[in-house]
């Protein structure tokens, strides 16, 4: 047996019921609003039947190719990461007594079990480090942890990149190799399966499948092929940290701000980001607060406020701070970069930065000079 099974198209629909069963809420993508995005599945005919995505910088935008297949598009503006790092989440409460006294409580999520289809494999890698960021070490994040436990997670390889995706060359895609229970390699009559984990195999078995035939694995692998050629982004190697800490004073960081609204776009839609703010909400009659915490972006001013002064007052330091870890200091912290291809930060640019133009602009520049 070649360890791959086959799923037929008009079966998808017991995939789900399978999930479901399990007392897991099923996520899947949907079109909502133009885009792609994921909520609640309950039936196979919600998913992007025919829907196709064409991208560019600033630019992003759906159109249907009137075929069967729900995975041909690319990615939407979501990753996974809304799903285990929380938006905005309460980690404390305070309550004063009648007394006066103080009384502390910890705000922990309450969590249901989740199925995830149609996670892609860049998603996949950003998750791989978020958990490098959130589960691992001394202080592990519990309400991370908390959700990341109950995802179960349907992969689907990528056979139609957009023209924003730029996952080969920095080695996350377009098919999925880690981190998930399933995956899936949808061909025009129906689906390939391979499981990951044991409880991967168990769905599996739950289902009517059959083994994969070899003219069907060709034809996967020549999607796979098709698919890798049809990238013409990249960027200019996987390690970058040494050339861009060598070109801190170059004039294109200058430049770039002179385009960047500083928005926030790019970290909000980025799949690994996870700078966050903290904050109190309190009640109005100053009897309870809610200590929280959400997602911020090392664009905002208030990022690099300390004791009355921000550090990164100017748009090109704080692009300059985005780039150089992002694509230089993550190497230290992580092992690898901290950019996973999937080309969001492009796409939902207002107007239409490219991070491997940027990229390759900066790094193939003279060094700074030295004193």
């Amino acid at each position: 047996m070649n360890g791959q099974v086959f799923l037929a198209r008009d079966d998808l629909q017991r995939l789900i019921d399978v999930l479901r069963r399990e007392h897991r809420q099923v996520i899947g993508p949907q079109v909502r609003d133009g885009t792609i995005v994921f909520d609640t599945l309950e039936r196979a005919a919600q998913l992007p039947h025919g829907a196709l995505d064409e991208q560019a910088p600033g630019r992003y935008r759906l159109i249907s190719n009137g075929t069967r297949r729900c995975f041909a598009w690319a990615n939407g503006p979501q990753a996974l990461k809304p799903l285990t790092f929380a938006p905005r989440e309460a980690l404390w409460r305070a309550e004063r007594g009648d007394r006066g006294e103080m009384r502390f409580t910890d705000a922990q999520p309450t969590v249901q079990p989740i199925a995830v289809i149609g996670v892609r494999a860049c998603d996949l890698a950003a998750l791989h480090l978020q958990d490098q960021h959130f589960c691992y070490g001394a202080y592990a994040d519990a309400y991370y942890n908390k959700r990341r436990r109950a995802l179960f997670i349907v992969a689907v390889d990528c056979a139609r990149p957009a023209a924003t995706c730029f996952c080969v060359s920095t080695g996350d895609g377009p098919a999925a190799s880690a981190g998930f229970d399933v995956a899936l390699t949808e061909l025009d009559e129906g689906f390939l399966l391979r499981a990951k984990s044991d409880r991967g195999l168990e769905l599996l078995d739950a289902l009517p499948t059959e083994p994969a035939t070899e003219e069907q694995l060709a034809r996967a692998a020549a999607e796979h092929d098709a698919a890798v050629a049809a990238q013409t982004r990249a960027l200019p190697g996987r390690n970058l940290k040494e050339a861009l800490f060598a070109r801190l004073h170059h004039e294109r960081w200058k430049e770039v701000a002179e385009r960047c609204l500083s928005c926030g776009n790019c970290s909000s839609v980025c799949p690994t980001c996870f700078c966050h703010s903290e904050g109190d909400a309190p009640s109005l009659d100053g009897r309870q607060v809610e200590h929280y915490r959400q997602w911020d972006s090392c664009f905002t001013p208030g990022h690099s406020y300390i004791h009355g002064w921000t550090v990164r007052a100017a748009t090109h330091f704080r692009y300059r701070q985005w780039l150089t870890h992002k694509l230089g200091s993550w190497h230290d912290q992580y092992g690898r970069s901290g950019c996973v291809g999937c080309g969001r930060c492009i796409a939902w640019c207002p107007v239409g930065i490219d991070i491997t133009a940027e990229a390759r602009a900066i790094v193939e520049g003279e060094p700074d000079a030295r004193p």
